[in-house]
């Protein structure tokens, strides 16, 4: 049944847009994500409506679909599955906008995953499409990406209003770097929310972590597993860290507490729809419960305004196993503009060719 929300989405939409138009920093997200900045700059101006919004990203998407079937028949397969996986990323920003599960939310989001599987079909790796069951009732879909003679598996835990096919640019950097990954949409995001009705809880998510990690140990129990999450995911991953089958773990800024963060006001709401924000069900680990296990690599950016330094060192100094904290002076939340060579850390790390003990030139 759909939750209740408190306040019309029509008005968590129209912040939504304020906030994209006036915030320049709102955009690095996406930018680290795949969108490609002269196409942000093209339709900048035509964002602060939601059909102006709707209309200019669905425009964009065609003519990269376009770009990309003409690459695939000239042959240039490698570029046309990454401009197929843009095309499948400027639909995922038109069903990002609207947080509530409505028509046309699914319809955007079939067409991201349309293109998304389009560039699957052309990738040398193999993709398979799977779901797993968190409890009775409750089914999240997911999706593994499997290149020859992998080291390792990498959980990726997405960002709690995320789909998995936004971070197809994590995908394919493990992937070129031998590790199988496998990223499913949690409770209250992507397939689960949409298609099989899964809103988000803090039970949900404990169950939903835990069945991921089962998974992966099922089907590749020959090898290490390694999670990284991003925000409210990393913090999915510090609870996921106490599980005994994961050897290392890499937590990007992440979320604490809704009362020790700043968050925007028209991101409560639009989580309002998705997942439970009362104190007794939210979607957040309860940290002092967490026995951590596995090594955690923490990454922050010391201009984060949702998570202030004092908070991050708080919840840093909480994390009973090894651990390293790498701080970033000019980064704020998600350390978007460093997500390149965070990424190319905690593969370093996964692939043991770097001990966080020793110290690392950021």
């Amino acid at each position: 049944m759909q939750k209740q929300i408190q306040i019309p989405v029509s008005n968590t939409i129209t912040r939504t847009l304020k906030t994209a138009s006036l915030i320049d920093a709102f955009w690095e997200r996406w930018l680290a994500h795949g969108l490609d900045r002269k196409d942000l700059e093209k339709v900048r101006s035509n964002l602060e409506t939601s059909e102006g919004w709707f209309q200019s990203w669905e425009g964009l998407a065609k003519e990269k679909e376009l770009v990309a079937k003409n690459l695939e028949r000239e042959g240039n397969i490698k570029e046309a599955e990454y401009t197929f996986r843009q095309t499948a990323l400027y639909y995922n920003l038109n069903y990002w906008l609207n947080p509530m599960n409505v028509i046309e939310k699914c319809y955007w989001y079939d067409k991201c995953l349309h293109f998304m599987s389009k560039a699957d079909s052309l990738s040398k790796i193999i993709t398979l499409y799977r779901t797993i069951s968190i409890d009775d009732h409750h089914r999240c879909s997911g999706r593994i990406r499997i290149p020859s003679n992998p080291k390792g598996c990498i959980i990726i835990v997405v960002p709690i209003d995320s789909s998995k096919e936004e971070l197809f640019k994590y995908e394919m950097e493990f992937v070129e770097n031998g590790f199988i990954t496998i990223s499913f949409d949690g409770p209250g995001q992507g397939e689960t929310f949409l298609f099989n009705e899964v809103v988000g809880t803090r039970t949900r998510w404990e169950k939903f972590i835990h069945q991921v990690i089962e998974f992966t140990s099922h089907h590749f129990s020959d090898l290490p597993i390694y999670l990284f999450g991003i925000s409210l995911g990393a913090s999915w991953v510090l609870y996921g860290s106490s599980h005994k089958k994961v050897k290392k773990a890499v937590a990007v800024s992440p979320a604490v507490e809704l009362e020790k963060m700043n968050m925007p006001a028209y991101f409560m709401q639009r989580m309002d729809c998705s997942c439970i924000v009362t104190e007794e069900e939210r979607a957040i680990p309860k940290f002092n419960e967490i026995n951590f296990h596995s090594p955690i690599l923490v990454f922050h950016g010391n201009k984060d305004a949702m998570v202030p330094n004092n908070v991050m060192y708080e919840l840093f100094e909480k994390l009973s196993t090894e651990k390293k904290l790498i701080e970033y002076e000019d980064e704020g939340h998600c350390c978007n503009n460093k997500l390149d060579i965070i990424r190319q850390i905690s593969l370093r790390w996964f692939s043991n060719e770097w001990d966080f003990r020793e110290a690392y030139e950021v």
